[in-house]
């Protein structure tokens, strides 16, 4: 499958999944990788690197934005056979290590299944290892407040809802947010097209999600970077208070 890699800033690259995103920033011969897709999207994520010169040796650190399987997919593999840090908030680490699952059940898509796109997004998100165990044996809580040291010095922003310790990371230094799933552009189940809350039934706590519009609306910056679906350009704030809007 032909890996879909964008420049969409200095030393910032959005790819494209088979369906989710994950995002490449570098400085140099070194890269932070944020999420990792799906465990079926390995390949895919490998030949990115390679895409922006880059290596999986050369991977100071994955970020993860929440540990669905969609993105924790690779992070466990990067983890064992390169040493690579797993980093989430500290709220998600349990996650991660698979304590607890907050993630979409098959009860849910049944619900849901009469919905458009619903049952084809089911199909290819099992076929991609939706209900693979990815469990991340050691991972860790971001290792500072502020701005990270790593590429592209990333700033983690906690956003809760969409699971407990969602984080998204925010890039004062080029305008740009990584959003994870707090804020996203599109969804092979929704109708609607721009920034947007997913649909309710991927969220832990919807309020909670919708609350976290407002955190991301305070931040400055002109390049959203979302989970799923293409990149935004405009106003952070506005896609943020958009969404919120489209929510209520």
């Amino acid at each position: 499958m032909q890996t879909d890699v964008r420049q969409v800033a200095d030393g910032t690259y959005l790819v494209h999944g088979s369906n989710t995103n994950w995002v490449i920033l570098t400085d140099g011969d070194a890269v932070t990788l944020v999420d990792t897709g799906y465990p079926g999207d390995r390949e895919q994520v490998l030949a990115s690197l390679a895409q922006v010169g880059s290596s999986p040796e050369a991977v100071a650190a994955v970020l993860i934005t929440h540990a669905h399987n969609d993105h924790l997919g690779s992070a466990e593999y990067l983890r064992a056979a390169y040493g690579t840090p797993v980093y989430l908030h500290d709220a998600e680490v349990p996650h991660a290590r698979r304590e607890f699952l907050h993630q979409v059940t098959v009860g849910d898509v049944v619900r849901n299944g009469w919905r458009p796109g619903v049952l084809p997004w089911a199909l290819r998100a099992i076929r991609s290892g939706g209900k693979a165990h990815v469990a991340v044996t050691e991972p860790e809580e971001f290792p500072s407040e502020g701005a990270l040291d790593l590429p592209g010095r990333p700033v983690p922003v906690h956003t809760p809802g969409h699971t407990d310790g969602h984080a998204a990371f925010h890039l004062p230094r080029t305008g740009v947010l990584i959003s994870g799933d707090a804020l996203v552009s599109g969804h092979p189940t929704s109708r609607v097209k721009g920034p947007q809350l997913l649909p309710d039934m991927f969220h832990h706590e919807r309020a909670r999600a919708v609350a976290s519009l407002d955190v991301l609306a305070a931040l400055e910056g002109d390049l959203l970077l979302p989970g799923h679906g293409p990149a935004h350009r405009g106003p952070v704030r506005e896609a943020a208070l958009q969404a919120r809007e489209r929510a209520l």
